[in-house]
């Protein structure tokens, strides 16, 4: 048999056990072991366990639980809430202005923990309903939500650049450096088309009315824009030891839970039902 029919039939039948719900990693290990004993006979078997073996012995694997809990107890803490008030204050009177607020703190979570699962999250709890609310079309707003947490894929540190790591054997902070440029060019272009879409229709991203907005104070608005300043310095604890040398990958991602779990502690929100909440939550994740 030939490479492109084996390659042809792993495919397939990949696909046709997926459509069926189950897991892709199952998946994926069922059908790779399966051909593996069809290709090389008595023993290939042993291939599947040997590589799960390997895997669970990557020593930067312990980065992604570290990510998945930064990513719920920014959701559960709802230290996202204040951003998102930020963006709402400052790009309210702008046709699409909460749209674009809500694709630019999704770029910031990105910052924060690099999980596409946190951003759809804070999206859903924190974005949808109040973009709804405010009269936004659906399609336009789960379109964006759905964009903007799509960037946790490239923009560091990214959870899936640290598994792809491991397959390329290529460094996690190259990687991370390379996806910087290509995830903020699509968060512009995404804010370039909510900009376009509402100034044809503007009927779809319907701005704050003026009287809400003339009810938002200076003070206000500058004591809000102080919430803008938590993603950095999270970004910065966790990312400048890292790329200077002084930390490792994993070590990074410690940094950043710890600073995560300090900011939601000197808010006052976090607590012991949010601790157990992120806690069973991240665990289910990374054992799923």
């Amino acid at each position: 048999m030939s490479y492109e029919m084996i390659a042809i039939l792993m495919f397939s039948s990949m696909l046709l056990m997926m459509a069926t719900g189950q897991r892709v990693f199952g998946v994926i290990g069922f059908v790779a072991v399966l051909s593996a004993m069809l290709l090389w006979g008595q023993g290939s078997e042993a291939m599947g366990f040997t590589a799960i073996i390997k895997l669970m012995h990557w020593y930067p694997l312990l980065t992604l639980p570290m990510f998945v809990f930064m990513g719920y107890v920014m959701s559960e803490a709802r230290l996202a809430d204040d951003l998102y008030r930020m963006f709402h204050v400052w790009f309210g009177r702008v046709p699409g202005g909460l749209a674009i607020g809500t694709i630019l703190l999704m770029v910031l979570i990105s910052a924060m923990n690099g999980l596409s699962v946190a951003g759809m999250a804070i999206g859903a709890t924190v974005a949808l309903p109040e973009l709804l609310r405010r009269g936004y079309d659906k399609q336009m707003v789960t379109g964006v939500i759905q964009a903007g947490s799509s960037l946790g894929i490239l923009i560091p540190p990214s959870v899936v650049l640290v598994l792809y790591a491991l397959i390329a054997r290529q460094p996690v902070g190259q990687l991370w450096l390379a996806g910087v440029v290509p995830g903020l060019m699509m968060a512009g272009l995404f804010i370039l088309y909510v900009v376009i879409r509402g100034r044809l229709q503007p009927h779809l991203t319907p701005p704050i009315t003026t009287e809400e907005a003339a009810s938002i104070s200076r003070r206000e608005k500058l004591r809000l824009l102080g919430a803008g300043v938590l993603p950095v310095a999270i970004f910065i604890c966790m990312m400048v030891p890292f790329v200077s040398g002084y930390t490792s990958l994993v070590e990074s991602s410690v940094v950043g839970a710890l600073t995560t779990v300090a900011a939601a502690v000197i808010r006052r929100r976090f607590t012991f039902q949010v601790f157990q909440t992120c806690t069973r939550q991240s665990l289910f994740i990374n054992w799923s």
